[in-house]
């Protein structure tokens, strides 16, 4: 029994295996139907009339793509980007002048310009945006200056790679303006967080920086497209196709953080508060502004034309004032050591004398002028670095510690003295004293 019950299950399996195929093979088949057998050579069964040829498997036809991913689709592929490539042109020819007024060699372009080609420019300086010089358009210039030929190539392949899809998803007159208020809003943290008395550790030096010193570059702006496309792809992740899905939205978060990791490693020299104010600010508006995808109604389109008509006018606007006040020396030469040394030190005097009618009389008119001396001065060792610092530090202490910062009209303010201030100031000038004795030989060598 269990023998023959074997082979009729092995013959009922090679029987199904051939029936799988034509019988013109000369071999008997299984029936799909009825699965009676089929003798050799027939082409139907006799029992049920089922045919023995087996139909081609059918192919699954591709679904057509919904309407909605291909008016995403052209919107991506078919709107231009003509400002991304403007605002590209306009950042490599600031960085072509700035590198002529510097007069540094195509090697010395991977070291920082001189501080003095950067104020000149339009920098980023808190002393020359607060009272008594007001040069507001410091909020505005920045988001087109770099500080060396790597910084200028890193933002520029980060603007060529992002540029074009904001551009192209909102239209070239939303780009301008979101390009605008992000780079502004920037430039903004950047300033407010200019915050000797926060800078205490790490982690705090992570956004707020312990003195002023001359900011620029295109981050603030770039982070701000990131901030509209990590929206818009959290507003729009059930419509868009899989492709795009990883490069928007959530597809973004490894690109910030891995940013952010390389901010708080280089904390030093990068302007971490201008790239969260720009991110932020990107996100905002991103929330903000409704997005109108190709053949829908575009009736604010006049109201955003008149918005870039603004914008760009602002930048024209204020890179004129730029010029209005523009100076620095060609710097064909690296200057001998005896000048650097005598500079210095005329420009640390007159500080110091500045650091002492605050400190002792609350008189705030002379910081501004001050603090460009200071950042447009070259330190001839590490040490007179430092002092440098300090005194700069020193600066924005007393206005921090002063009850309110003084009026246009009223700079000098009868307001006891700090004794914690005097006694920063005293000390500065032991060590600055020190410091002169033993440079000043060296210097007249």
């Amino acid at each position: 029994m269990l023998c023959g019950k074997s082979i009729t299950l092995v013959s009922l399996y090679v029987l199904s295996e051939n029936s799988s195929n034509s019988n013109t093979a000369g071999r008997p088949t299984l029936c799909r139907n009825c699965s009676s057998i089929v003798g050799a050579g027939e082409s139907k069964c006799a029992v049920c009339g089922t045919s023995t040829v087996v139909p081609p498997p059918k192919q699954e036809r591709l679904a057509p793509p919904d309407r909605e991913t291909l008016r995403f689709a052209r919107a991506i592929l078919d709107r231009p980007y003509k400002f991304t490539i403007t605002f590209l042109i306009a950042n490599l020819f600031l960085f072509l002048l700035m590198w002529d007024s510097s007069g540094i060699s195509g090697i010395g372009l991977l070291q920082d310009f001189p501080i003095q080609v950067l104020v000149a420019y339009g920098a980023k300086v808190n002393g020359l945006i607060a009272a008594p010089n007001y040069q507001w358009w410091r909020f505005v210039t920045p988001m087109f200056l770099h500080v060396n030929l790597i910084h200028l190539l890193v933002n520029m392949y980060s603007l060529w790679m992002i540029g074009p899809y904001v551009e192209k998803l909102y239209g070239s007159a939303k780009f301008v303006v979101f390009w605008v208020l992000t780079g502004i809003a920037g430039v903004v943290a950047s300033y407010l967080t200019v915050r000797p008395g926060l800078a205490t550790n790490s982690l705090a030096r992570f956004i707020f920086k312990a003195f002023d010193e001359p900011s620029a570059g295109a981050s603030g702006a770039l982070f701000g497209l990131v901030g509209v496309l990590f929206v818009f792809g959290i507003k729009f992740r059930h419509e868009l196709p899989e492709g795009f899905k990883r490069a928007f939205g959530t597809g973004l978060v490894p690109i910030i953080l891995l940013n952010l990791v390389i901010g708080f490693i280089g904390r030093r020299s990068i302007d971490n508060a201008a790239h969260l104010g720009g991110l932020l600010s990107g996100a905002a508006i991103a929330l903000l502004v409704q997005y109108r995808r190709p053949g829908e109604n575009q009736g604010s389109t006049i109201f955003w034309r008149a918005l870039q008509v603004a914008a760009l006018g602002l930048l024209v606007f204020s890179f004129f004032k730029v010029g209005q006040r523009f100076y620095v020396p060609r710097l064909q030469q690296q200057p001998r050591r005896e000048d650097v040394f005598n500079s210095y030190a005329n420009v640390m005097n007159q500080a110091q004398e500045t650091a002492a009618a605050i400190v002792y009389e609350r008189d705030f008119r002379n910081v501004a002028a001050s603090t460009q001396m200071l950042a447009s001065t070259i330190s001839p060792d590490p040490k007179a670095e430092e002092l440098k610092v300090r005194v700069l530090i020193l600066f924005d202490k007393a206005k921090a510690t002063a009850n309110a910062s003084p009026s246009p009209g009223d700079e000098k303010r009868s307001v006891p003295a700090d004794q914690k201030l005097i006694e920063e100031y005293v000390a500065l000038r032991k060590d600055y004293d020190a410091w002169l004795k033993s440079a000043a030989p060296k210097a007249d060598r």
